[in-house]
């Protein structure tokens, strides 16, 4: 059974008419294509019952990513678990969002012509795929490395119950690196989604937060419950100052470790406000100054033979 809650009303009522319903399907997996069908199934259901606009999936829900064997171990067929983008799986996912009327960031292990990609389709509530995203930053120190990895950050525009947002997405290790928030914020997104697979502890939420800030965009993110992962899904607000110039929160809301689908609620013209007149994103960049981010040189300490640019 998959324990529900919303953040914001119990009556699942929006605070605000424009505000934007992201769910947070924070589950478990046990690495079986077909059992994660019919949970996550589930999971999209329970995401709809509670008002949801987007319902977004922890990484690579169609094998619970653990399916993949690191490097130190007998190395498996796993590549033989891709599936297709227009296959059964991800098709029987397009006719939920459109049987439903939401939105549901699907992430699974991508077939393609080389070495599979670690993907999610963003699926609109007419059922249509409006962008497919592979995770750019591949681990490449781990069993990542047998895969592809994407080539370019995407963003889309998504129609929602509350109009269009521009949504863009990257793939949990995607989050470590400034660059990667900071394209889909240059390339217009407002919304940013995160798929995630690993411990999310107070370093790294923090480094969440910040992507947020600087960028002046929202962000949500979906990771495994314990104890597969440690939970800690989080949806953050890009509003970190008040009219008077106070600091706020900018967390939304947070999960705990267990099994549940959270909804969150972004307030749109509350965001589209505060973009409109802060100092952040790219207000008062100056990438004239910023020519060596594109180098493709390393230098010591950070050499690594096993790193693919």
């Amino acid at each position: 059974m998959i324990e529900t809650a919303s953040n914001t009303n119990p009556s699942f009522e929006r605070p605000e008419t424009n505000s934007l319903r992201v769910a947070l399907l924070q589950l478990t997996s046990n690495g079986d294509i077909g059992a994660n069908r019919v949970k996550g199934e589930q999971a999209c259901r329970e995401a709809a019952r509670l008002g949801g606009d987007i319902a977004l999936f922890p990484e690579m829900w169609s094998i619970g990513y653990e399916a993949g064997i690191a490097r130190s171990t007998p190395w498996r067929p796993w590549p033989s678990l891709a599936i297709a983008s227009d296959g059964e799986f991800v098709r029987s996912f397009q006719e939920l969002a459109q049987e439903l009327g939401i939105a549901i960031a699907l992430t699974y292990l991508e077939e393609r012509l080389g070495q599979p990609r670690n993907s999610v389709s963003l699926i609109d509530r007419h059922g249509d795929i409006v962008m497919t995203y592979a995770k750019v930053h591949t681990c490449d120190f781990h069993w990542e490395c047998h895969l592809e990895p994407g080539d370019a950050f995407n963003v889309a525009e998504l129609d929602t119950s509350v109009g269009p947002v521009q949504v863009g997405a990257m793939i949990c290790f995607d989050r470590e690196f400034p660059e990667s928030a900071r394209v889909l914020m240059l390339k217009g997104a407002e919304v940013i989604l995160v798929p995630n697979a690993c411990e999310l502890e107070a370093n790294r939420l923090g480094q969440f937060k910040a992507r947020a800030f600087e960028n002046m965009v929202a962000m949500a993110m979906t990771n495994y419950a314990a104890p597969q992962h440690n939970g800690h899904s989080i949806v953050v607000d890009a509003v970190t100052f008040d009219e008077h110039a106070k600091g706020l929160d900018p967390v939304i809301f947070e999960a705990g470790e267990d099994e549940g689908v959270f909804v969150a609620d972004l307030g749109l013209a509350r965001l589209r406000a505060y973009r409109d007149k802060e100092a952040m994103g790219d207000a008062y960049r100056k990438p004239r100054a910023y020519t060596g981010l594109a180098s493709l040189d390393v230098d010591e300490p950070f050499r690594r033979p096993d790193s693919r640019r």
